[in-house]
């Protein structure tokens, strides 16, 4: 039995797609790819992700030999409910991770901020890439973000995290976020950031009901008409625990089962906590995913 790639069947859900940040480029479609969480907070909703100094960079290196392709360093919570830092709070906590973690590792790692202070002292520190949950609130971002060649995450939130729960409403939820994120990157580009330098996220669990969040991955193939690369970050939160009844240190099985679900609908990168774990299911999702691509 010979097996060949078929140039006409089976329409890829998922793009390849070329992602630059600074020196690096991902090649993106055929792999999925992880990016570990590395929370250096004190209150994250996931009580085992929190880490601080050099116990975070310890765990990032963790992450990074269990297989994880990019490390998102935080030093804000941003759960449900939050209350926002100061930024030299902020700066405070991820400085000697970055300072430490870039002295050991050429791995991507991505700065986790809505603050263009404290993106560009991670920048400074070799930081590859921004990951904006608020999408450029802050004006400066997108010329931080330029000036260094990195990459950036354009995110959807409605509203902010202390106030994001309280009863959002969509007419179209998927329509709403796509034209969202479709200004987001025009803003960017007219910032001076790289349109290859941008990927997109839906936001999952960030101002969103549970029939929004299971919308969104029952739908989000329509993302991939905006042309970049799409992160998606179901692991833990709060939408599982709504489906199953289990507490966040009990959700592995049901983020596996999102994550399976997110790939099969186009995600090129998933943030989740359990690299370990999360790599087995990509590779077996990834496996069923290319291989409607294929002829005997």
């Amino acid at each position: 039995m010979t097996t060949t790639l078929s140039p006409t069947r089976g329409k890829t859900l998922r793009p390849n797609l070329r992602f630059a940040a600074r020196d690096k480029t991902l090649e993106l479609g055929q792999r999925t790819l992880l990016m570990g969480v590395v929370n250096a907070t004190p209150d994250s909703f996931y009580p085992a992700s929190r880490h601080l100094g050099g116990d975070a960079v310890e765990f990032g290196l963790r992450l990074l030999e269990e297989g994880a392709d990019i490390l998102d360093i935080g030093g804000e919570s941003t759960r449900p409910g939050s209350v926002p830092i100061g930024v030299d709070e902020e700066t405070s906590r991820i400085e000697p991770i970055f300072k430490m973690l870039r002295a050991q590792t050429q791995a991507p790692l991505s700065i986790d901020t809505r603050k263009s202070v404290v993106a560009e002292r991670a920048l400074e520190l070799g930081a590859d890439l921004v990951n904006d949950i608020s999408s450029l609130s802050d004006d400066r971002m997108a010329t931080v973000v330029a000036r260094y060649g990195a990459g950036l995450v354009l995110m959807h939130m409605r509203g902010e995290p202390r106030t994001m729960q309280n009863a959002p409403h969509y007419e179209d939820v998927v329509q709403e976020i796509k034209d969202f994120l479709s200004d987001r990157i025009q803003i960017a580009a007219s910032g001076g950031v790289k349109v290859q330098s941008i990927m997109v996220d839906p936001g999952i669990g960030f101002g969103k009901k549970l029939p929004h969040n299971l919308t969104l991955l029952n739908q989000l193939t329509r993302l991939s008409e905006l042309g970049r690369p799409i992160l998606v970050g179901t692991s833990r939160k709060s939408f599982l625990g709504q489906l199953t009844g289990e507490r966040e240190e009990n959700r592995l099985l049901g983020t596996s089962a999102s994550i399976v679900a997110a790939v099969l609908k186009g995600a090129h990168i998933v943030r989740v906590h359990d690299v370990a774990a999360m790599k087995q299911v990509v590779a077996v999702t990834d496996a069923i995913l290319n291989q409607g691509n294929l002829e005997y």
